[in-house]
């Protein structure tokens, strides 16, 4: 993310530099033609899946909101936890949920998991509220914005001196479902790409049948995408440092700079993941 440019952390816009621009695609070029020549059309098209469903991942992590520590003590509007932490606890439930649904096809598993992932933040953000609400008595009140983009409540006459806002205004409550939404789908899309490359290689290099290698197969997705979600989701958080309310938040608007290290981050892993076996017969 340095590379991206950050040469200090304020809440608006912090573009890329032109030269992390540029080496991001080179390594991003470079991730691709290896895979090509590793797998031809089969792995260029596996890692393109890869990187697409890595963007999305940083992409949805931006709309989450989170407060951390100051959001427990009612200071800070959001969720009472890190931003990697509740972005895994997010992805990996829709992972779960599209990985469930593989055999069904891609369209139903990356729904599946999209589903997944953003029933988790509905459900987290709504008894996050009802603690405010009825055990900490306090209103849902932004410090980013005067009202609710969404429902137009405004927030100045609710929101305690001191603080920068507290509980999880309505629009902060769509963002988590969204961001849930698309850390869903992208986990469950680097998943389905792993898995068919696994399917494809595993019954040649071991003499045995897609059913019989099955197991291995699906392990050996499932834990690299686990390992690829939280990669993303810990740039983005580097990108965010710290709070983040959701959509409406100034710092939302950094997410280019997120999206173009998590593709670059997602190339490199995914040649790991994809080159596996070649890697290795090497040794």
């Amino acid at each position: 993310m340095t590379a991206l440019g950050a040469p200090k952390q304020t809440a608006g816009v912090q573009p890329p530099t032109g030269m992390g621009i540029v080496l991001s695609i080179v390594l991003i070029v470079i991730a691709l033609a290896l895979a090509y020549l590793l797998l031809q059309m089969a792995g260029l098209v596996a890692l393109i899946g890869i990187v697409i469903g890595g963007a999305l991942v940083a992409f949805g992590v931006h709309f989450v909101p989170v407060g951390g520590a100051p959001a427990a003590m009612g200071q800070s509007p959001g969720i009472t936890t890190g931003v990697a932490m509740l972005a895994a606890g997010a992805g990996l439930a829709g992972l779960f949920a599209g990985a469930w649904a593989a055999p069904l096809g891609l369209a139903i598993a990356v729904a599946s998991g999209a589903i997944g992932g953003g029933l988790l933040m509905a459900i987290t953000c709504t008894m996050v509220n009802i603690i405010y609400v009825f055990g900490m008595g306090i209103p849902a009140a932004s410090g980013k914005v005067a009202k609710d983009p969404i429902t137009g409540d405004t927030f100045p006459e609710y929101k305690s001196q001191g603080t920068e806002g507290h509980g999880l205004p309505f629009v902060s409550w769509v963002g988590g479902v969204i961001g849930g939404a698309l850390g869903g789908f992208g986990g469950t899309l680097i998943y389905l790409e792993l898995l068919g490359v696994y399917q494809a290689q595993l019954p040649v290099l071991l003499g045995a049948t897609v059913e019989q290698i099955a197991p291995v197969a699906i392990s050996l997705a499932g834990i690299f995408a686990v390992g690829m979600f939280l990669v993303n989701a810990v740039l983005a958080a580097y990108n965010i440092t710290g709070t983040i309310e959701g959509p409406h938040d100034p710092k939302f608007k950094r997410f280019p700079r997120a999206i173009i290290a998590s593709a670059v981050a997602s190339a490199v892993a995914g040649i790991v993941a994809l080159g596996l076996f070649q890697l290795l017969g090497v040794f």
